[in-house]
C-alpha cells in the first residue's frame, strides 16, 4: 500500500532554519520513570531498603559476596560465644554482646548499600510497568498468516508472538516493539525517552522500528510485532533496572578472586595469632578473634561492591542508554576507537531535496516533472521529499495509483524498485522509462543504452559532492519505439542535503581529548565523505563503505589492538555492530540494529558514547578507588589493634599504639564500629560515583593513591582514636 504524500503531517517545528527532526531539550516537568530517577535518595526507598537489608540475610543470598559472608559466618560465630559467655555469667559478656551487634550491624549495613541502589532501579521498573497495565492491542487475525483482509481483534498486548499484525492509530499506545509495514505517523516517545518532541516513523527505511509503550499521534500505521512476551525492549529495561540480568563483570570477578585471597590470608592470620597468645598468656575470646578478623579482612569494598555495578548500570539508565550486561558498561570504559555510521548518527538521516539542477538545454519543468516521475514510488524520505519540493515548484501530476489505473486502459506500467545492485529507480510508463539514482549508476545505464553524462552535469555532482550533498541524477529514455530517437537523455541533477547535528564538532572534540579516534564511516562517494567528516570534526573516514567494508575495518583496528565501538542505526550496520567490542544501536533506528548491538540509546544521539564512554570509566575509578581505600583501611587498622591487644604482655609493643588507644578492649571495638560506620558514610560515594576527569592513566592513578591511598589511612586513624576517646566514657567497654 503506498501512502499519500499529502497526508503525511506537518513539521511540528515552525522555525525553516532549525530541522523539524532536530532533537528537542529535555522537558522540565519529567514524566514516568525519569521523575523516580531524580528522587533517587527520597525517604521511600531508604524505608524500603532497610527491610531488605534483614531479608538479606539469607545465607543464599550472602553467598555472593564472600567477605560479606564471612563476617555473617563470624557473627554467628559471635552470637553462639555470647551465649555461652551469658550461661558461664563471664564479665565481658556486655562487651561481647556490643561486637555482636556491631557486626550484625556491618552485614546490614552491606545489604542496605545493595538494597539502596536494587530500589533505586525497581522504582524505574514500576513506573515504567504502569504504562502497560491493561493496554489492549488491536490485532489483525490471520494477517501474521498472510491471509489478508483481516479482520481486527481486541486482545491484551502480554498475549501478542512475534509475526503478529496490529493496528495503531492516533492515540493509540503501541503494545510491543515492532516495525511499521504499512503507513506513516507522528510518535510520541517522551515515555520512554523523556523527550517532548514527537519524532516521524514509516515503513520502508531504518527508520521503521517503533518501540511498545510509545504513543502514536497521527495518522494510521500496521505494525508487525517484533519481540515474543517478556522480551521487549521495555521488558529488557525493566530487567536490568531491576538486576535481574546483571551478571559479573571479568573486573568484578577479578575482583571477587582478590577480595577471597585476602579472606582467606587474614583468616591465616587471625588463627596463627591464636597459638602466639596462648604461649604468652592472653588468650583472646572467639568474640574478639571474630572482631579482628572483620577489621583486617576488605570489608568496605566486600560491602560496596554490589551497590557500585548496580548504580553503574543504573547511570547508564539514566543516561536513556539500554546495555544487555555490566562487560559492555566497562569495555565501553577502555574503548580507543569509536566508528560512526554518517547518517542517522553524525547527521539526521532524512536527506531532503533542496534544488533541481537541469542539464545544459533542459527546460527546468521537464526537468522537475521527471524528477517528480522517477520518485513517486519511491517511498523513502529522500524520494518523498523530491515530490514534496517538486509540487512546490509547481510541477503537478497524477499520482501513482491515478498513473497505474490509466496504464491499465493504456498501456505497461511498472514500478523500478531501488537495489543495491542497480542503485536506481524509477518507474516504465508505457514506452516510457525515468530513472533516478546514484550519479555513477545512471552514467553505467545511460552508457548500455548509447549515451553518456553531459559535462555541466558532472560538474554539478562535484559541485554537491564537495559540498557536502548527495548528487541525484535523473534520466530519461523515451524512444523504445521510435529507432530514430533512441537515445537516453540525463535531465539534470537532484541535490540532496544532509544535515550535520548540531554541537558535534565539540563532542568529537571532547572524545579526542578522552584518547579516542572517530572514525566516520559511509556509503557516499569520497568528496560527500571528506567534506562531512571535515564538518563534523572525526579523526577519519571510510567512503563508499559496504557492510564487508565496515567489518573489515573492525576487525583491522581489533587486530592492531584497539578496543572498538561502533554506532549505527541501519540494518546494513547490524553485522559490524555485533562485532564491535561496544555496539551502540540508535533506537530510531532498525529492529536488526538493535538486536545485533549490545547497547540500545533512547535518545538516537550518536554522541551520547562520550556519556558511556565516560560512565564506564567512571564505574572503573570507583571500583578501583574504594578498592584502594579498603586495603589502605586494613593496614590502618591493623596497626590500631594488634599494638592494643598484645601490649599489656609485650609492653615494647606500646611503642607502635601510635594512637594511644585506651585498652585493648577500646582498641577492638572502636575498630569494629568504624569499621560498620565507615561503609554507610561510603554508600553515596557508592552510589554516584567518583567523579571522571578526562586525565591520563598515569595521573589517575597517581590521584587514586594520592586520595583514596592516603586517605584509606589516615581516616581510620582519625575515626578509631574519636571512638575510643568516646568509649572511654562508657563504663564496662574499656
Amino acid at each position: 500500500m503506498t501512502t499519500s504524500h499529502d497526508a503525511r503531517p506537518l513539521a511540528t517545528n515552525p522555525s525553516p532554519d532549525v530541522p523539524s527532526h532536530a532533537p528537542a531539550p529535555r522537558v522540565t516537568e519529567l514524566s514516568g520513570h525519569a521523575y523516580k530517577r531524580r528522587k533517587a535518595f527520597n525517604r521511600e526507598l531508604v524505608l524500603a531498603a532497610i527491610p531488605q537489608s534483614f531479608i538479606k540475610l539469607d545465607p543464599r543470598q550472602m553467598r555472593h559476596s564472600p567477605v560479606m559472608f564471612t563476617v555473617l559466618v563470624g557473627t554467628v560465630v559471635s552470637v553462639v560465644a555470647c551465649a555461652a559467655q551469658i550461661i558461664q555469667a563471664s564479665p565481658d559478656v556486655v562487651f561481647s554482646l556490643v561486637i555482636t551487634l556491631w557486626l550484625l550491624l556491618t552485614v546490614l549495613f552491606a545489604n542496605f548499600s545493595e538494597a539502596l541502589a536494587e530500589g533505586r532501579g525497581k522504582a524505574q521498573a514500576d513506573s515504567l510497568r504502569a504504562g502497560r497495565q491493561g493496554l489492549l492491542a488491536r490485532r489483525l487475525k490471520g494477517a501474521a498468516r498472510g491471509e489478508g483482509n483481516a479482520a481486527e481483534e481486541s486482545v491484551p498486548a502480554p498475549e501478542l508472538r512475534k509475526g503478529d499484525l496490529v493496528v495503531c492509530e492516533a492515540g493509540d499506545v503501541v503494545p510491543s516493539d515492532g516495525e511499521i509495514v504499512e503507513g506513516l505517523a507522528m510518535i510520541d516517545e517522551s515515555a520512554i525517552t523523556g523527550e517532548s518532541a514527537p519524532v516521524v516513523r514509516e515503513s520502508g527505511g531504518d527508520r521503521s522500528a517503533v518501540t511498545g509503550g510509545t504513543k502514536v499521534i497521527s495518522d494510521r500505521v500496521v505494525v508487525r510485532i517484533t519481540a515474543d512476551p517478556g522480551q521487549t525492549f521495555i521488558d529488557r529495561m525493566i530487567a536490568l533496572v531491576e538486576g535481574a540480568e546483571r551478571q559479573m563483570t571479568p573486573n568484578e570477578a577479578a575482583l571477587h578472586v582478590l577480595l577471597v585471597a585476602l579472606t582467606i590470608v587474614f583468616l591465616a592470620v587471625t588463627v596463627v595469632l591464636v597459638p602466639f597468645a596462648n604461649l604468652a598468656g592472653a588468650v583472646p575470646s572467639p568474640v574478639v578473634l571474630v572482631a579482628l578478623l572483620v577489621c583486617l579482612i576488605p570489608t568496605t569494598i566486600g560491602a560496596l561492591v554490589p551497590a557500585i555495578g548496580i548504580a553503574g548500570m543504573d547511570r547508564l539508565v539514566q543516561h536513556n542508554v539500554l546495555a544487555t550486561s555490566g562487560r559492555a558498561v566497562e569495555t565501553a570504559g577502555d574503548i580507543t576507537t569509536l566508528l560512526l555510521d554518517k547518517t542517522g548518527t553524525i547527521t539526521f538521516g532524512n536527506r531532503r531535496a533542496v534544488d533541481f539542477l537541469p542539464a545544459p538545454g533542459v527546460p527546468e519543468a521537464e526537468f522537475i516533472a521527471a524528477a517528480r516521475l522517477a520518485s513517486l514510488a519511491d517511498e523513502t524520505p529522500e524520494g518523498r521529499s523530491i515530490v514534496d519540493l517538486a509540487g512546490e515548484r509547481g510541477a503537478t501530476g497524477p499520482s501513482l495509483d491515478e498513473l497505474a489505473r490509466s496504464a491499465g486502459q493504456q498501456g505497461a506500467f511498472a514500478v523500478v524498485e531501488f537495489s543495491a545492485m542497480t542503485r536506481m529507480s524509477g518507474l516504465d510508463e508505457g514506452k516510457r522509462r525515468y530513472r533516478k539514482g546514484a550519479a555513477s549508476a545512471v552514467a553505467r545505464w545511460v552508457r548500455e543504452l548509447g549515451g553518456d553524462i553531459p559535462p555541466g552535469v558532472r560538474d554539478d555532482v562535484d559541485s554537491i559532492a564537495s559540498d557536502g550533498g548527495t548528487p541525484l541524477v535523473v534520466a530519461t529514455d523515451d524512444g523504445v519505439d521510435q529507432p530514430e530517437r533512441h537515445r537516453p537523455r540525463v535531465l539534470g541533477t537532484v541535490h540532496l542535503a544532509d544535515v550535520v547535528k548540531p554541537g558535534i564538532a565539540d563532542r568529537f572534540a571532547a572524545l579526542r581529548r578522552m584518547g579516542i579516534r572517530t572514525v566516520m564511516i559511509t556509503g557516499d562517494n569520497r568528496l560527500t565523505a571528506a567534506a562531512i567528516a571535515k564538518e563534523a570534526g572525526v579523526d577519519d573516514y571510510l567512503a563508499e563503505a559496504t557492510p564487508e567494508d565496515k567489518l573489515t575495518r573492525i576487525r583491522a583496528e581489533q587486530k592492531a589492538g584497539q578496543l572498538v565501538a561502533m554506532t549505527g542505526d541501519g540494518t546494513n550496520d547490524a553485522p559490524a555492530l555485533a562485532a564491535a567490542d561496544v555496539g551502540v544501536a540508535m533506537n530510531s533506528g532498525t529492529q536488526a540494529a538493535k538486536e545485533a548491538a549490545n547497547m540500545v540509546d533512547l535518545d538516537s544521539d550518536p554522541t551520547k558514547l562520550i556519556d558511556v564512554v565516560a560512565i564506564g570509566k567512571q564505574l572503573l575509578i570507583t571500583r578501583g578507588s574504594l578498592t584502594t581505600f579498603s586495603v589502605a583501611n586494613d593496614v590502618a587498622k591493623y596497626f590500631a589493634i594488634i599494638p592494643a591487644l598484645f601490649v599489656a604482655v609485650f609492653p615494647g609493643l606500646s611503642l607502635l599504639n601510635v594512637m594511644g588507644l585506651t585498652s585493648p578492649k577500646s582498641a577492638v571495638l572502636a575498630a569494629v564500629i568504624f569499621n560498620a560506620i565507615i561503609i554507610v558514610l561510603l554508600v553515596p560515594l557508592a552510589l554516584r560515583g567518583v567523579r571522571y576527569r578526562p586525565v591520563t592513566a598515569q595521573q589517575a592513578l597517581r590521584r587514586n593513591l594520592l586520595v583514596y591511598g592516603v586517605g584509606g589511612i589516615v581516616a581510620p586513624f582519625i575515626g578509631i582514636k574519636i571512638i575510643d576517646l568516646l568509649l572511654a566514657l562508657v563504663p564496662g567497654l574499656h
